[in-house]
């Protein structure tokens, strides 16, 4: 109210909030960050002698893109002299400067979110290597060919060859062929002619 009397009509000021940039996001800790770019990356210790480090990464990460910055994160820490990769292995060998410094290392491998356990499910660390090695040939031989042809074809037609030289060379030979033999390739090319109409119908 006025000296006078009279009401004032004037309103007061509402203070607007300041209004918000587009370069201005939620502030969020490194830590937090951190978090949400690291994802785990299962390896297997392979060896550990004084300076010498050396791991196997999973098949999900056996890539050249993630095995350089894997390796290139490495080779940035104070403690490690040298890094080595070895894409159709899927190793890591990391040199140090020995026992010191392998908790250093230990840390380091942890921050890029690599963890150890079995990556094989199961399998020997030779079957492991073998199943590497014939999955990277795999993809040697569709880059090859545009990803007209791949190993699951190529093994089988040179079997089939293989069956058509020995036809043509020796006859067919269907006497020396024993008659369990043919007992069973009957009983398992039924069962996988007929495998859609064995299975259970789903109720409707």
């Amino acid at each position: 109210m006025s000296k006078n009397g009279f009401v004032s009509t004037k309103s007061a000021k509402i203070k607007q909030p300041r209004p918000v940039t587009l370069d201005e996001s939620p502030a969020l800790n490194n830590h937090s960050k951190n978090e949400i770019k690291t994802s785990q990356i299962i390896a297997k210790l392979v060896s550990n002698t004084p300076g010498r480090l050396r791991l196997r990464v999973g098949n999900r990460h056996r890539t050249q893109e993630e095995m350089q910055r894997l390796a290139n994160a490495l080779q940035s820490h104070p403690d490690i002299k040298q890094v080595r990769t070895n894409l159709t292995q899927g190793s890591i060998t990391v040199q140090h400067d020995g026992e010191d410094s392998l908790e250093n290392v230990y840390t380091a491998l942890g921050d890029l979110g690599i963890i150890f356990g079995d990556i094989g499910e199961g399998k020997s660390e030779v079957a492991d290597g073998v199943a590497s090695t014939v999955i990277n040939l795999n993809k040697r031989v569709k880059e090859s060919t545009d990803g007209i042809i791949d190993l699951r074809f190529l093994f089988p037609l040179g079997l089939g060859c293989l069956s058509i030289r020995k036809l043509m060379l020796q006859g067919l030979q269907l006497d020396i062929i024993p008659w369990y033999v043919l007992a069973w390739y009957s009983f398992d090319s039924f069962l996988k002619l007929h495998a859609n109409s064995m299975a259970p119908k789903s109720e409707q």
